[in-house]
């Protein structure tokens, strides 16, 4: 029971980090899941709860979704997942951590450094990001933290940037789950866990979203390219070996 109540507190608070910061819970919850559980739970884990979460965001973000984006992001990252997802076996994972560490410490520092960079939310800018975004989520597990620099530079609103972005990982985690479970990695799922999911899911996104009505568009966007820089950062430790998560 106590292993139960301190897994829907760290769940609860992925959640409400994920919400406020628009790019998911996974940032958190991958690392901190992978204390107690193998990667491959890990993975599956992470998929369930997104697709809870992103359904809950979906509700109450719905008016704020921004259709366009949605389509050019979201087709191109559900393809790269499947490719991610099904490569979880095949590369080497910390040659991926390296390239995904270095590329956000990169980018969220230039845009925390010149706020006025705006980078427009076309066809191509919002094809490539989905497409990095989506195979770092399937292969890594997570893919937020790009999904999120990449609209951060959109400089889209705050409720659009979050609706929009829970819209897109919806398509995205429901897709990797199947291929997840196909690999065998929730055979052994604790299923007794997956209420715990539920509502921390919900619970986490609405206490997010009351955080989030009060905060400025320019505090919103600084929040997420720290908390982008700060991911980059442990992620390149993690990969460096000064960091074992």
């Amino acid at each position: 029971m106590t292993d139960l109540l301190l897994f829907a507190l760290f769940a609860l608070a992925c959640e409400i980090v994920g919400t406020v910061g628009g790019f998911g819970s996974s940032i958190l919850f991958v690392p901190l899941a992978s204390l107690v559980f193998p990667r491959g739970l890990v993975l599956g884990l992470t998929s369930i709860l997104h697709v809870f979460s992103n359904t809950s965001k979906i509700i109450l973000f719905r008016r704020h979704i921004d259709k366009k984006v949605l389509l050019l992001f979201g087709v191109a990252s559900i393809v790269f997942t499947v490719v991610g997802a099904f490569l979880t076996t095949a590369l080497n994972e910390t040659v991926a951590e390296w390239l995904l560490g270095s590329f956000l410490v990169l980018f969220s520092s230039i845009f925390l450094l010149v706020p006025r960079i705006v980078i427009p939310p076309s066809r191509w800018n919002a094809m490539a990001g989905g497409s990095l975004a989506g195979f770092a989520a399937g292969f890594l597990g997570t893919g937020g933290a790009i999904r999120g620099m990449s609209m951060a530079a959109f400089n889209l609103p705050k409720d659009v940037f979050v609706g929009t972005s829970a819209a897109i990982d919806f398509g995205v985690d429901l897709s990797r789950m199947f291929i997840y479970a196909g690999h065998g990695f929730m055979a052994d799922a604790l299923w007794s866990y997956i209420l715990v999911l539920f509502m921390a899911s919900w619970l986490g996104t609405w206490l997010g979203k009351l955080i989030l009505e009060r905060m400025t568009q320019k505090q919103f966007k600084r929040t997420v390219l720290l908390l982008i820089l700060v991911i980059g950062l442990a992620t390149l430790a993690q990969a460096a070996g000064f960091l074992k998560i």
